[in-house]
């Protein structure tokens, strides 16, 4: 994950505030001066906002859990759907639904009868109701696709939310604190960082100052679901060596020497059922006391006889 430079900030135009006249006090921390009557923001302190939300939703991908991003202003949404789009992460872009949150079932349930109104459509059914039936299913599949679509995969309540302007997107805001899901948001100068665990102060009216942080911010994401896919491909080859003892305990790499042992130990079992050697030839052979080592899964084995 590649950190965001002051430089780019700047070209991005992620300095430039509000009025002056416009400002919220608890923004003042993040503010590094006042010019031409417009606020200038710290970009120092942008980078290391950037690089502490990032860790966090860096780490709650890798847990395999869902991001929902909100941005629903008009400069923001598109650029906003094509960035997320690849991590295959929710995201509303066009109008946030009240209750999205705070009033998940009901919309599970709109999200289940667009599912309906697909298989509606694909039965030979369809085609036997009236052509201004089928039109009103159409325009309705059409509505629903447009406002839920993108978050038809999200089966459960977000782990965390990520907002772009969170003056215009104060009830998504609200209904996060009130069901404390975590939140992320670009908040500029106007705006009350109070609002958001993790708020990372920019410019969120210009279109390459939200690309560039969103951009930063799914970088930080993808590399969470790679790490995530590594460590479960590991895991997997890890189980296909694995080997249990005849009580189904697990046996790992460093017990594979005892484990050698008991095949040594079968193999003379079976010599001697064989006839090929007498139970009294064993005492002829230096006896080998294998132990359990601590923490292999088991109580340790008794000597044997």
């Amino acid at each position: 994950m590649a950190r965001t430079t002051f430089d780019e900030l700047l070209d991005a135009g992620a300095h430039f505030g509000h009025l002056r006249r416009k400002w919220n006090p608890n923004m003042a921390p993040y503010i590094f001066m006042e010019r031409n009557g417009i606020h200038i923001i710290d970009l120092y302190k942008t980078v290391a906002k950037i690089d502490e939300a990032s860790n966090a939703l860096k780490q709650i991908a890798k847990s395999g859990k869902k991001i929902l991003f909100v941005a629903t202003k008009k400069q923001a949404k598109v650029l906003v759907a094509d960035l997320v789009k690849p991590a295959n992460m929710p995201y509303v872009t066009e109008r946030w639904p009240g209750g999205m949150l705070t009033n998940f079932a009901t919309i599970r349930k709109a999200v289940k009868k667009m599912a309906s109104i697909d298989k509606l459509m694909t039965s030979p059914a369809f085609t036997n109701i009236s052509k201004r039936e089928r039109l009103q299913i159409t325009r309705e599949r059409a509505k629903l696709e447009k406002n839920l679509g993108s978050i038809a995969d999200l089966n459960k309540l977000p782990a965390a939310i990520f907002v772009v302007d969170i003056m215009k997107e104060h009830i998504a805001i609200a209904e996060a604190r009130k069901l404390n899901i975590p939140t992320f948001a670009i908040v500029d100068t106007n705006s009350d960082p109070n609002l958001v665990d993790f708020p990372i102060p920019a410019n969120d009216d210009a279109s390459k100052s939200i690309a560039l942080v969103v951009r930063k911010v799914i970088e930080a994401i993808e590399e969470g679901l790679s790490e995530r896919k590594f460590d479960r491909e590991k895991r997997a080859a890890d189980e296909e060596h694995e080997e249990f003892d005849e009580n189904g305990v697990r046996i790992g790499i460093e017990d594979l020497d005892e484990e050698e042992g008991d095949a040594r130990e079968n193999a003379r079992k079976k010599r001697v059922a064989a006839g090929e050697e007498s139970p009294e030839d064993r005492s002829k052979r230096p006896r080998k006391v294998i132990t359990r080592k601590p923490g292999g899964g088991g109580p340790p084995r008794k000597p044997r006889p």
